[in-house]
C-alpha cells in the first residue's frame, strides 16, 4: 500500500482528510484537490501532502489510486482523467474498508450521534493505552485531529448510512445510535432505509459487541441480536438518574447485573446521556476497567462544532454546533437552555441542503421551543441545486405558524453585522448548521 500515490478528489472533506492522514503517516505519497482554504486542509499539508486549488487532470500525473466520494459529479475532470487512464477508483468507504481489513473494526452509525460517540469511543481506547486507529467526521479537541493510525488491534470509524456505504464494512463490533428519516434522497423511502440498517447489524461479527439504542422505536421494533441501551426499563444496558449541571452530565446504568453509579462526563442533553452509556458498556465489554473509563470521560474534551464555545463578543457567549436536522437541533436547544436556563438564548440557524428542508419542512417549525430569538438566513446548498417552492422565506412562514421564539430573516451576507448589532451583554448566541455558518462565531469573536 505504501508504494501507492492516492490522489483524493475533493480533499479537504472532513471524511477524505481522515484517510488521506491515515495513508500518510503510514508512508504513502497523497495528493488531493479541495478548492477552499480552511484548517483542515492547512493541516494536511503539514502532514506532506500536497494540495491542488483546483480540478485538472493534471493533478493525476503519477497517481496510482484515485479516492472519490458519492458528492464527486461523473463530469468531474479527474474522476474522467482516472476512467480515461484506467486508474483504480476507490469510493471512500471502499478506501476506508481497505484500512480497517486488519483490524477490528469498531464502527458507530445511526442518524445523529456518530461524531461524539466515536470521538468518545476513541478517547476511552486511547486513555486505555490500546492505540488505536480511528478515523471521524470532527475535530477531537485535546489532540485536534479527525483520525490517527494508531498500533492497536482496533480501529474506531463512523460508519456513514447517507449513501448506503456503511455496508461495505465488516464491523467487529458497533453502536447503532438512532434510526431517523433523513437522507431520503438516497434512500427514497423509511422501508428501504430501515432495510439498510438491518443488513448493517447482520453484518456485526461479535454480538457482545453490539449496542443499540432501545429508545429508538425503530430500533426497539427491529430488536437486533446484540445488547439494547438506554433509558427505557429493561434495557440491557439501562440508564438510570440522569441529570444536568450546567454543562456537565451525570447518570447511573444497570449492566449485566452490576451498578454503575454517578458518571459523570462534560457533555449536555439526555442525547449524549445516550452515547456516553453506549460507549461506556461497550468498553466494560472490551475490558477495559471501570476506573479508567471513568477517568476518560471526565477529561473528554468534546469536539468542534458539537456545541463548541468559541468566545465572547460585547460579553455575549457565542457556541458553534453542526446540528441541522430537526431531531438533534430540538435536543441539542433543550440542553443548551437546561444549561443556561435564565439567560437570552438567540440561534443563528443556517438550514442544509434543499432536499433536507423539503423533507423535514412540517418537523422544523417545534425546534425553536426552548429560545428565545431565531435568526433564519439561507439554505446552503452543499452541492445540490435549489428546488423550485424550498427557500428560507417558506421555511420561515412555516415555522412562525408554531414556534415560541421570535423570528426574523436575514441574508447570509448580512448576518454578521446584523448580530454586532444585536447582541446584547449576557446574551448566548449559537450558530447552527452544517454549512459554512461555523465561520461566524469566530469573525464575532474577532472583531
Amino acid at each position: 500500500m505504501t508504494e501507492e500515490h492516492y490522489h483524493f478528489i475533493g480533499i479537504g472533506g472532513i471524511g477524505m482528510s481522515a484517510l488521506a492522514k491515515i495513508l500518510a503517516r503510514q508512508g504513502a505519497k497523497v495528493t488531493g484537490s479541495d478548492l477552499g482554504t480552511s484548517q483542515i486542509t492547512e493541516t494536511l499539508k503539514s502532514e506532506g501532502i500536497e494540495i491542488y486549488k483546483e480540478h485538472s487532470e493534471k493533478n493525476l500525473d503519477s497517481a496510482s489510486t484515485v479516492i472519490y466520494t458519492t458528492q464527486v459529479k461523473k463530469d468531474n475532470p479527474e474522476y474522467q482523467e482516472a476512467l480515461k487512464r484506467h486508474l483504480s477508483l476507490l469510493h471512500r468507504s471502499e478506501l476506508l474498508a481497505k484500512l480497517m481489513s486488519s483490524k477490528n473494526a469498531l464502527l458507530v452509525t445511526g442518524t445523529h450521534g456518530k461524531t461524539t460517540t466515536s470521538s468518545l469511543l476513541s478517547h476511552v481506547l486511547r486513555k486505555a493505552g490500546l492505540d488505536p486507529s480511528f478515523a471521524i467526521g470532527g475535530i477531537v479537541k485535546g489532540i485536534e485531529t479527525n483520525a490517527d493510525e494508531g498500533k492497536g488491534t482496533y480501529f474506531v470509524a463512523e460508519a456513514d448510512e447517507s449513501d448506503g456505504s456503511f455496508l461495505n464494512y465488516e464491523p467487529f463490533g458497533a453502536i447503532i445510535t438512532n434510526i431517523d428519516n433523513d437522507h431520503l434522497d438516497y434512500w427514497k423511502t423509511e422501508e428501504s432505509l430501515i432495510e439498510g440498517f438491518c443488513k448493517f447489524a447482520k453484518k456485526v461479527r461479535s454480538k457482545e459487541h453490539f449496542f443499540w439504542c432501545a429508545d429508538d422505536e425503530k430500533l426497539h421494533s427491529l430488536n437486533f441480536q446484540g445488547l439494547s441501551y438506554g433509558f427505557r426499563e429493561g434495557s440491557d444496558l439501562w440508564i438510570k438518574n440522569a441529570f444536568q449541571v450546567g454543562f456537565h452530565l451525570f447518570f447511573d446504568i444497570s449492566f449485566l447485573g452490576e451498578d454503575y453509579d454517578e458518571i459523570e462526563i462534560p457533555l449536555i442533553g439526555d442525547h449524549n446521556v445516550l452515547n456516553a452509556a453506549a460507549v461506556f458498556g461497550l468498553a466494560l465489554s472490551l475490558k477495559i476497567p471501570e476506573k479508567i473509563i471513568r477517568e476518560a470521560f471526565k477529561d473528554f474534551q468534546g469536539i468542534k462544532r458539537r456545541m463548541e464555545k468559541k468566545g465572547e463578543f460585547n460579553q455575549a457567549l457565542i457556541f458553534d454546533d453542526y446540528g441541522h436536522h430537526p431531531t438533534e437541533i430540538a435536543k441539542t436547544l433543550l440542553a443548551l437552555r437546561t444549561a443556561m436556563p435564565l439567560k437570552r438564548i438567540i440561534v443563528a440557524f443556517q438550514p442544509h441542503r434543499y432536499s433536507r428542508t423539503q423533507d423535514c419542512l412540517e418537523q422544523y417549525p417545534s425546534c425553536f421551543d426552548y429560545i428565545d430569538h431565531l435568526i433564519l438566513t439561507d439554505i446552503y446548498g452543499a452541492f445540490e441545486q435549489p428546488i423550485p417552492g424550498i427557500n428560507s422565506q417558506v421555511l420561515l412562514e412555516k415555522i412562525k405558524t408554531k414556534s415560541r421564539a421570535t423570528i426574523t430573516y436575514v441574508p447570509r451576507g448580512e448576518l454578521k453585522d446584523h448580530l454586532l448589532k444585536f447582541l446584547k451583554p449576557g446574551d448566548i448566541l449559537l450558530t447552527l448548521g452544517a454549512g459554512d455558518i461555523t465561520q461566524l462565531g469566530s469573525q464575532l469573536v474577532s472583531f
